[in-house]
């Protein structure tokens, strides 16, 4: 209900539009209006955070790297949860352990973690290079386009689906002479450690 004057109120439909919506809205709205200012800003700004070429990736340090490549991995992860979740997944630890089993022949997260030397609970993925987490962002984007294309409902079959696709990415690098994912050196400093650090070198500034 939204007021009209004299304390008189009337219904009004509300609508709930997707964000490509609210982007093509911004867009092509009047942008003297503030709200459409701040929308459009906020669009362009939102834009740029994803968008890096291949020469300014080149030029990023092998940590840089690793915060780039490890926030796609959240991001992929949390879709893919999301996908696993319409396709029946109930127990995700087991469900990305399958994929972990494919890629790393046979490991578990938890192998993968004492491997590394890593304390209990301590984020794999914070502790990969580059290269590493380049490897798993492409399982969890595969593994997802499978659930959907193959329009997967059952839990074991999304486990075997992500079994599959880890299995296929770890034979191509194989194939192509790489190095797989188990023998690439794990960082001395996971990025958790590397935040604290530049949160504690940008206090003393």
């Amino acid at each position: 209900m939204v007021e009209i004057g004299s304390g008189a109120k009337r219904e009004q439909k509300d609508y709930k539009l997707t964000r490509y919506a609210c982007y093509l809205i911004a867009q092509n709205a009047n942008p003297r209006l503030k709200i459409v200012a701040l929308a459009q800003t906020y669009f362009a700004v939102q834009t740029r955070k994803q968008e890096i070429s291949e020469k300014e990736y080149s030029m990023l340090t092998e940590d840089e790297k690793r915060f780039y490549q490890r926030n796609l991995t959240r991001k992929g992860n949390y879709s893919l949860n999301q996908t696993a979740k319409n396709a029946g997944v109930k127990n995700f630890d087991r469900f990305h352990n399958f994929g972990y089993k494919g890629l790393y022949n046979g490991e578990t997260a938890d192998d993968i973690a004492k491997r590394k030397g890593l304390r209990y609970r301590e984020d794999i993925l914070d502790n990969m290079g580059s290269d590493e987490l380049i490897a798993n962002l492409f399982r969890i984007s595969q593994t997802e386009q499978k659930l959907k294309k193959d329009n997967i409902k059952n839990e074991e079959e999304a486990n075997k689906a992500h079994y599959e696709v880890g299995s296929k990415i770890r034979k191509t690098i194989k194939e192509l002479g790489g190095t797989m994912p188990e023998d690439l050196p794990t960082p001395k400093k996971s990025l958790k450690q590397l935040e604290k650090e530049n949160k504690k070198s940008l206090k003393k500034q």
